[in-house]
């Protein structure tokens, strides 16, 4: 029986609550892209939170015949994760992490994300075994369910091999755990014919020598092509067989509900090295001794590739200096000490003579120096991703060859790139396990581009299959794009096999169907991504999905990904003419695309091309604003005293009302009227009223002057709990324990650094404000002569990024001003001319976007350490949503966005906590239960006689 898109989700609320169907045109297009070049527009997006929920998902899909595909971060590069049936998002409700046997075990479940789970497991001195280069991305099932990989992870540590104990739901309902061994027991009955099948597959493959032997061979190298047919000659039950099929499986095969992970050591020793040599093919000579010397990273570049990134502020100037046929061997040794490191390095000395290099090979152990030559490695993919025409997509595939070929294999997938017109495509690998990646770029918008792309990846398989003996898919797994080729790299007896084990297991084709096993030999061509031009954000965007995870936005609406795949289907959608579609995407973007973004930009310090989606919102906000808005706005700058006298009345009355009636009052009145008026700010009981400016130039200056320039949110907002001295007062108090001298700048309540312009997209006001605010510090400074401190980083962020704002005259004198955070100002200024009275026992952080953004986090903590014996950043601490007003506008908004960090800092048993921003402290206070205060309060705690 066929339905109709509506019928799905309104069929689905008879098993799931409403408001975990997502079913909004808006939501279905932002789910119908993930890392991969392939689009399906799902009918709807459910969020199960309990295996009980997904056994009737599994039962809905039967009944009414309609495909299920589970998705977690969605950063598989192969199609495996879109689905034009029902898409179950596991992101949200699954993400436990329990740590097990002193870290030697960790248990997971499928939306924990890979690096989190390494953050835990981190004071164990301890990780899990994959470590793909998306692992601050990626969550556990897709690591799990493409048996991932990564650099140092080679063929013994992947998913497959890591895999303690499983525990899975098949298409029927049945729920299995290789943890209980009466489940041994139990898959016999009720799974009669599938262990009938499972033992008879084996007992075929064990009786085939030459089937035999090719399996043990193909796994030699890395390999995720097809179901991991491994299994059968690597277990003897039929419950461990399968539960090792379902490694790598994709999703095709049932539901992984949570795994045990057996951990790896987590190195502190590591010793960093890059060797240069004339060409490609010596490279790959030197990789098999590098391999026995211990090396635990051997990362193979081109020339291309280190041409792409060449030009890359802090690249080695050596890169730019490289012959045409140059490659590069990023190689590092690990160990628990640095002695058995360089032990290791002795090895390697011994074999440079008979290495062709080009430069003398010297390792460091400076974490930054090694950081930067993770940096060429790592940002060679997002390089050819920055300078690619608009509307071509960025493939990165990768393929495997037996290390001694892997030179020779080199040179010919190079010629490939000159015939079929990949003249940008760039290698780069994992070498010592003959396992590399090559990227290219390319447009699907016509049958001759589509055609091209078909003829070279045929072009590929032959090479890597029928002349090297490679294999197709070593670490992306097989998804749509290798679908196709599944036989030809297995040959038919066991591709066969891999048929038997979908058609068993999942008789109808419902569960990711077109994912490994496919009839459709056009598979890899088909339901292609198109990528029309828009504007400069969304055409550099490679949907990727790096940014997701730090996104506050991420639980509620729209992450910056879909923020960009909305934008794309906004003017696909107007280029076809559909009205309709296009009106209603439009009307729902503001909400969810426009409104709750907090406009952080701390997307862009996870997008590999360095894309700020924060900055695309205000230009479309900008967009949205009338010529009235625009003038209201202008006029509130230039009359910014008098609307702070405004808020500040406001705040005294709200205070007042609750004071006179209870301490909800206002909330519950706030909460009424944005029923009635939905943009009206929601009080919070964390507002109280700032007492007037304290005096300041008390002081001779002993140890300088400095100018304060307190951020207008700290003039008009005060502390709520009794007894706490205001921050202006604290600033003057703690300055003057280190004699230094505090003047203010002339003419302060009519001040501001024009934040709450910039972020909502009122460029005219922006641009007064910091031009009259620049004007009056250079005055104040004596001309630049005295360093200007904010109490708010958000505030000293925003003023350090104002200067394309200003007028020439106003940027000759912002270049002779010094513009100090809360921070900067404590660590140089105040510490060195201070004491501790008395310290902390253990404090908790929070560090505000702009702190990050600035690269003052360390200093943050640094400064923090300086008075706790103990300083405690939440693993999950990140944008808490508040956005200046938004988290007074869109109360929802910082709800989702703290209280994961809600969660952690709870747990901490601390005596005090802290952050650097005014309204930060107001959102994370409301979250947590605790008052959080400026770091410039525990500094006066901590100093005061």
């Amino acid at each position: 029986m066929v339905f109709s898109h509506m019928d799905i989700p309104r069929l689905l609320e008879n098993i799931l609550p409403k408001e975990r169907i997502k079913a909004k045109l808006i939501d279905l297009v932002a789910s119908a892209s993930d890392a991969g070049f392939y689009y399906l527009r799902p009918q709807a997006v459910v969020l199960p939170v309990s295996e009980e929920e997904v056994k009737n998902l599994f039962h809905f899909s039967k009944q009414y015949h309609i495909p299920l595909v589970f998705r977690t971060a969605g950063t598989s590069l192969s199609g495996q994760a879109v689905t034009d049936g029902i898409l179950v998002d596991l992101s949200q409700h699954w993400r436990k992490i329990t740590i097990e046997d002193a870290g030697e075990s960790v248990r997971v479940q499928p939306g924990a994300i890979g690096a989190i789970v390494n953050t835990y497991l981190k004071k164990y001195g301890k990780k899990i075994g994959p470590d793909p280069a998306s692992i601050n991305s990626a969550m556990m099932g897709g690591i799990i369910s493409n048996n991932s990989s990564g650099m140092c992870c080679g063929v013994s540590k992947n998913s497959y091999h890591t895999i303690k104990h499983i525990r899975f739901m098949l298409p029927y309902g049945q729920l299995f755990s290789t943890e209980n061994r009466a489940d041994y027991g139990r898959f016999a009955d009720e799974c009669p014919e599938l262990f009938k099948t499972l033992t008879s597959l084996r007992a075929q493959l064990l009786s085939n020598r030459q089937l035999y032997n090719l399996i043990r061979k193909k796994y030699e190298t890395k390999n995720t092509v097809g179901y991991a047919v491994n299994a059968f000659i690597d277990y003897k039950h039929p419950l461990d067989i399968l539960s090792h099929l379902l490694i790598g499986a994709e999703g095709t095969l049932g539901f992984i509900a949570e795994a045990v992970m057996n951990t790896v050591p987590d190195y502190m020793a590591k010793s960093t090295a890059m060797l240069y040599f004339p060409d490609i093919y010596s490279a790959c000579q030197a990789i098999l001794p590098l391999t026995q010397s211990g090396a635990e990273a051997v990362e193979l570049m081109d020339r291309a590739s280190l041409r792409s990134v060449e030009n890359v502020k802090g690249m080695p100037a050596i890169i730019k200096e490289l012959p045409l046929t140059a490659a590069a061997l990023l190689i590092e040794y690990q160990a628990d000490t640095i002695e058995e490191v360089n032990k290791k390095i002795a090895i390697f000395t011994a074999l440079v003579p008979n290495l062709q290099l080009l430069n003398d090979v010297q390792f460091t152990v400076d974490p930054v120096e090694q950081a930067l030559m993770w940096k060429v490695r790592k940002g060679m993919f997002p390089a050819v991703g920055a300078v690619r025409a608009s509307g071509t997509t960025v493939i990165l595939e990768d393929v495997a060859f037996p290390v001694q070929y892997l030179g020779d294999a080199i040179l010919d997938l190079q010629q490939l790139f000159v015939k079929y017109a990949y003249h940008n495509a760039i290698i780069f690998g994992h070498a010592k396990d003959g396992n590399i990646h090559f990227v290219i770029t390319q447009a699907f918008d016509t049958p001759t581009e589509i055609d091209r792309y078909d003829r070279f990846i045929r072009a590929v398989v032959s090479l890597v299959i029928n002349k090297y003996q490679g294999t197709l898919k070593a670490e992306h797994g097989t998804g749509r794009n290798m679908t196709p080729f599944v036989e030809t790299e297995w040959g038919p007896e066991i591709y066969e096999i891999m048929k038997v084990v979908k058609a068993i297991i999942d008789p109808e084709n419902l569960l990711n169907p077109g994912v490994i096993i496919n009839a459709d030999k056009a598979a890899h061509i088909s339901n292609l991504k198109d990528l029309p031009q828009v504007e400069e954000e969304v055409d550099r965007c490679m949907e990727c999905g790096f940014c997701e995870h730090i996104c506050p936005s991420r639980d509620i609406t729209l992450t910056p990904r879909k923020r960009i795949v909305v934008r794309r289907e906004i003017t696909k959608l107007k280029l076809q003419g559909n009205t309709i579609q296009h009106h209603q995407l439009v009307q729902q973007y503001q909400y969810q695309g426009l409104d709750t973004c907090a406009v952080d930009g701390l997307c862009a310090t996870a997008c590999p091309v360095d894309i700020n989606t924060g900055d695309l919102v205000k230009r479309l906000r900008v967009e949205n604003h009338s010529g009235t808005a625009n003038n209201v706005a202008m006029f509130t700058a230039k009359n910014f005293g008098l609307v702070s006298v405004a808020v500040k009345t406001a705040l005294r009355t709200g205070v007042l009302l609750n004071n006179v009636f209870g301490p909800d009052t206002m909330r519950g009145i706030t909460l009424t009227l944005k029923k009635i008026i939905p943009a009206f700010p929601l009080w919070s009981n964390q507002l109280a009223v700032a007492p007037a400016l304290p005096k300041g130039g008390q002081l001779a200056g002993a140890n300088g002057v400095v100018v304060y320039y307190p951020a207008c949110i700290n003039r008009v907002m005060g502390e709520a709990e009794k007894g706490k001295k205001p921050v202006m007062q604290t600033f003057m108090d703690v300055s003057a324990r280190a004699g230094i001298r505090v003047i203010f700048p002339q003419n302060l309540s009519s001040s501001c650094c024009g934040q709450i312009y910039s972020s909502k997209g009122f460029t005219g006001a922006h641009a007064y404000t910091v031009n009259q605010t620049i004007s009056q510090l250079w005055e104040t400074s004596a001309e630049g002569k005295h360093p200007i401190v904010l109490d708010i980083s958000s505030c000293t962020q925003t003023l350090r990024n104002c200067r394309s704002k200003l007028t020439d005259d106003n940027k000759a004198k912002y270049d002779a001003l010094t513009i100090l955070d809360s921070i900067e100002y404590v660590q140089d200024h105040i510490i060195p001319k201070t004491q501790v009275v008395a310290k902390k026992k253990n404090i908790v952080l929070h560090p505000v976007c702009s702190l990050i953004k600035m690269g003052l986090e360390n200093a943050f903590s640094v400064v923090a350490g300086h008075y706790a014996d103990k300083v405690t950043v939440p693993v999950h601490a990140g944008c808490c949503g508040m956005a200046g007003d938004r988290g007074f506008l869109f109360p929802e908004l910082t709800r989702s966005a703290t209280h994961l960090e809600a969660k952690d800092a709870k747990a901490a048993t601390c005596s005090g906590y802290y952050s650097s921003s005014k309204t930060c402290e107001i959102a994370l206070s409301d979250a947590v239960g605790k008052n959080y205060q400026s770091i410039l309060t525990l500094v006066d705690e901590c100093t005061a006689p």
